[in-house]
């Protein structure tokens, strides 16, 4: 055969690629077929044989181009086909951002970032002084076959084998172990604690990979643990509950008997049985809820755990002592909590309660998951009420100045500042003063946005402002928007100068500024802020026919009315301001001749259907009717008395009840719109009542009916009505002027008053009541 042999073959094929379990390496895992050809070109000998090649990645780190190493990767490696090359940078990209795991259950402490519950030793104790070789594994498997001491053995050193994930593809592939050692467990784990405990943690070991969770899931072993759980809190209650009964029979008899030492002796033997019993208990807990969390990675898996009430078990757990099985419990309450069935589940159980007595702790990392849970929940209104109730606003407070912490109670604050009314309860903590220091002691530096977001919601409270401007407070932050032209801190200074009284006195120095940075060409945001800021200033003491004057605002603010001259906001803030001087009668009339009333009502029929700018336009002309001079050019001069009666039954309340206003100005001093305008308001509410009749008509076909005769709704007696339905001439003849005009007038309080139904009810101001009969002259 060898004188045939010509030469051989060799072909490699790949198979599969990975991730290292442990180290920033992939591995390739590929086929190597040789074969002896013969003279005649045939395979005379072949073999195949499988094998895998690692690929150590050193310099892979958080700033690695994972794209561009990918591609040396597929260069490099002849084993890899370059249609993978999606897939290896898909796998580098997830070894970029793996945490490593620490087979021996050493911490690693890392500096500024949150320990994972991976990283954490989830089993202490039980350890065998002999040394586990995976060849004897067949032998440890027999002993599971045994009583319960030897079970226990045998369980413990096939742990010691799992701990090491290289030997877990290995016990993988022995049915036999893992069969028997889920059997077990199903069978026995509530004749001891610890063997229970030791086969959960050996499969926790396959659960801290994904690639094993499928094995997990195979024999039920999650399901199981969701039991174990349930069981051993019942059972908790239940030795809490006998503990307790000792204890006060006990505390009862040394009361009596104060001098006898062996009721001590049994007080303190009960202590101590019950503590041990605890301590074992927790080491299930932490192994079993760890290997939960582990499966917890497919959302499908988290779902049937959900239905199976994991919140409401791991919510019981909040009240132990133990930091790492707490640590372990809100790491799985804070991935639980992203989804909102389960955040809801949250809500019917006392979480925030119980999170409250955890804030302040000494354990940083407990402390650090216990306000990131906290946070996550606050985006719900009814626990931030919850929140405010269990008194956590001033201990977190109180964490302002932990730079460890500091950022995530800004952003729990933030959404506790959000709501009005929880604003107020700020101003009784020494939450405003650190934050006012805060932003001082930031300096030329970039403020962070948490504590500037805040600000700006608390600067909405008027006790909140007040505290703000104590001292220099007002100047400092003034002063640091005008150098950095930053538009959020020109809005808590907006804010602080919406509230009446002393606070906003103090703007009476900055008013130059902001007038300046209006007229100056400056960004349209910051503009709208300063010009916000502006349109607050209600100022008795305030001149501003100077203001306008020096600073030449009349044109910017007549050109800003334009439909489309700039963003609706910024126009907005325009009509606000406009509304606002013509407090001042020297400042109505120098609008009224610039031409600012035609800009308004063009202004008004452009955005006629945005509520916030009709109301604001509207207060203008109330406020231009007060003074003579632009009262005669709104009546004699524009048509803003028609749109203010068609605007007067608008359907919102705010503008009904200024265009109300500013009608009754009007006709009191304009005889002929004062005709008008009551004529308008009879007619109206006169329509009410006739379709309120014909309603009520439709409802109730025979609400009139007397002896099988329909009485007539409309009397004709005194000629108010004739019989065939027509008005009388004669009806208004009360209200007829003497010229002759066709107009209602005259008062008709008194009318109303006197033929009204109901004496104790005030009457309608302007004609029927919808509710009664109607009025007849």
């Amino acid at each position: 055969m060898q004188e045939d042999a010509r030469c051989l073959k060799r072909k490699v094929t790949f198979g599969s690629l990975d991730v290292h379990p442990t180290e920033k390496a992939l591995v390739v895992h590929y086929e190597v077929e040789a074969a002896v050809l013969g003279g005649g070109g045939g395979p005379v000998l072949g073999e195949r044989k499988e094998g895998q090649k690692i690929i150590r990645l050193k310099s892979l780190s958080p700033t690695t181009d994972v794209a561009a190493l990918a591609k040396k990767v597929v260069e490099e490696c002849k084993f890899l086909p370059t249609s993978h090359l999606p897939q290896v940078e898909q796998l580098l990209f997830y070894l970029q951002n793996r945490k490593s795991f620490p087979v021996e259950g050493k911490v690693e402490k890392k500096e500024k970032q949150l320990v994972k519950p991976k990283d954490l030793t989830p089993f202490e104790g039980l350890e065998l002084n002999e040394q586990a070789i995976i060849t004897k594994v067949d032998e440890y498997v027999e002993l599971l076959y045994e009583g319960i001491p030897e079970k226990i053995r045998g369980s413990a050193l096939i742990l010691q084998l799992a701990r090491n994930p290289d030997n877990l593809e290995e016990l993988l592939h022995n049915e036999a172990a893992l069969g028997a050692l889920a059997r077990i467990l199903r069978e026995d784990w509530k004749q001891s604690v610890e063997l229970a405990t030791i086969i959960i943690y050996i499969f926790f070991c396959f659960s801290s990979f994904s690639q094993f969770h499928a094995v997990v899931s195979h024999y039920k072993i999650g399901a199981l643990c969701m039991t174990v759980v349930e069981h051993e809190l019942k059972r908790h209650d239940v030795w809490f509950s006998q503990a307790f009964t000792e204890h006060f029979l006990n505390f009862c008899a040394r009361e009596s008997a104060p001098e006898n030492g062996s009721l001590r002796r049994d007080q303190d033997k009960v202590l101590r049985k019950y503590q041990g019993l605890l301590a074992k208990q927790e080491q299930l807990l932490r192994v079993s809820l760890y290997l939960l969390l582990n499966l917890a990675e497919d959302t499908r898996t988290e779902l049937k755990m959900r239905n199976k009430n994991i919140v409401g078990l791991l919510v019981k757990l909040l009240d132990r002592n133990d930091e790492e099985l707490l640590v372990l419990v809100l790491s799985f309450l804070k991935k639980l909590s992203i989804f909102l069935e389960n955040k809801n589940d949250m809500a019917e159980v006392d979480t925030v309660e119980k999170l409250g007595r955890l804030v302040p702790c000494e354990h940083e990392d407990l402390m650090n998951l216990t306000l990131r849970l906290l946070f996550n929940l606050s985006f719900d209104s009814g626990l931030k009420a919850k929140m405010v109730e269990v008194g956590l606003l001033p201990k977190l407070t109180v964490l302002l100045g932990d730079e460890n912490n500091r950022q995530v109670v800004m952003r729990i604050l933030y959404h506790l500042s959000m709501e009005d009314c929880f604003r107020g309860m700020f101003a009784y903590t020494d939450c405003v003063p650190q934050l006012m220091q805060r932003l001082y002691e930031h300096g030329k530096e970039d403020t962070e946005p948490e504590l500037i977001s805040v600000l700006i919601n608390l600067a909405a409270n008027k006790k909140n402002a007040q505290v703000m401007c104590e001292g220099n407070g007002l100047k400092m932050i003034m002063k640091r928007a005008l150098k950095t032209k930053t538009c959020l801190l020109m809005k808590i200074i907006r804010n602080i100068s919406q509230h009446d009284g002393p606070t906003k006195a103090l703007f009476i120095d900055y008013v130059g500024d902001l007038a300046s940075e209006i007229r100056a060409e400056e960004e349209e945001e910051w503009v709208l802020e300063c010009l916000g800021t502006l349109a607050n200033l209600t100022i008795p003491d305030l001149d501003w026919e100077l203001v306008l004057k020096e600073y030449n605002l009349v044109p910017f603010l007549k050109n800003r009315l334009k439909p489309g001259s700039a963003d609706d906001d910024l126009i907005l803030e325009v009509v606000i301001m406009i509304g606002t001087v013509s407090i001042d009668d020297a400042c109505a009339v120098m609008l009224a001749k610039s031409g600012i009333i035609p800009a308004l009502i063009e202004l008004l029929n452009a955005q006629q259907e945005d509520d916030e700018f009709v109301c604001q336009i509207v207060y203008v002309f109330y406020q231009m009717v007060f003074h003579q001079a632009t009262r005669d050019v709104i009546i004699k001069e524009t048509q803003a008395p028609a749109y203010l009666i068609d605007l007067m039954h608008d359907k919102n309340v705010e503008i009904k009840k200024v265009c109300d206003n500013t009608l009754d100005i009007i006709a009191e001093y304009d005889e002929e719109w004062g005709r008008k305008i009551q004529s308008e308001k009879f007619r109206f509410h006169n329509n009410q009542w006739l379709e309120m009749v014909e309603s009520r008509q439709a409802d109730e076909p025979e609400p009139y009916l007397y002896d099988n005769e329909r009485t007539n709704l409309f009397y004709s007696a005194d000629g108010i009505i004739s019989a065939d339905g027509s008005v009388s001439p004669d009806l208004f003849s009360h209200f007829q002027p003497q010229n002759g005009d066709s107009h209602l007038t005259g008062d008709m309080s008194d009318v109303f008053d006197q033929t009204s139904s109901s004496p104790g009810r005030p009457a309608t101001a302007y004609g029927f009541r919808p509710d009664e009969q109607p009025l007849y002259l």
